[in-house]
C-alpha cells in the first residue's frame, strides 16, 4: 500500500465512505449493485503529499445532509477523539506518517443552494515518517 492508499484507507475507517477530493463519484452502488446518485454521509479529503520529515497541512470534509447539526458533529466528535491524545500512526509500504489535529481542528458550513447539506471541514497534520 503506497502514501495515498494509506491515506484513503484512513479516512474510510470511519464508517461512511471516503473520497479523495479530486475523485468524488457522481454515482455509487446501491446493496444490489445498481448505481444511484451518491448522498451525504460521505467524507471528501485532500491528498497532500511529502518525504521523510516533512510535516504538511491537509483537511477533510464531512459532508451529512439533515435539518440538525446532531449526526455531523457526533461524526466529528468520533474523529477527534480517534486522533486524540497525540495523533495517529498509520503505516504503508516504505514508511509511515503520523496525523494529528490541526488548529483549527473543526469549522461549520452551509450549504447556500441546499439547506439541508451540512459540512465540517477537519484540519490535520501529516507528518510524514518514511
Amino acid at each position: 500500500m503506497d502514501k495515498v492508499q494509506a491515506i484513503n484507507n484512513f479516512w474510510n475507517s470511519f464508517g461512511i465512505p471516503a473520497f479523495d477530493e479530486n475523485t468524488v463519484p457522481e454515482k455509487v452502488p446501491d446493496q444490489n449493485g445498481n448505481m444511484v446518485p451518491l448522498t451525504p454521509p460521505y467524507i471528501t479529503y485532500n491528498v497532500v503529499l511529502d518525504s521523510m520529515g516533512s510535516a504538511v497541512a491537509a483537511n477533510a470534509e464531512l459532508w451529512y445532509r439533515s435539518s440538525s447539526w446532531a449526526d455531523v458533529t457526533r461524526k466529528e466528535q468520533a474523529i477527534a477523539e480517534y486522533i486524540t491524545r497525540g495523533g495517529r500512526m498509520v503505516n504503508y509500504d516504505g514508511g509511515a506518517f503520523w496525523i494529528q489535529k490541526a488548529r483549527p481542528w473543526a469549522q461549520r458550513l452551509s450549504e447556500s443552494n441546499d439547506g439541508l447539506v451540512r459540512r465540517v471541514i477537519l484540519n490535520v497534520t501529516i507528518e510524514f515518517l518514511d
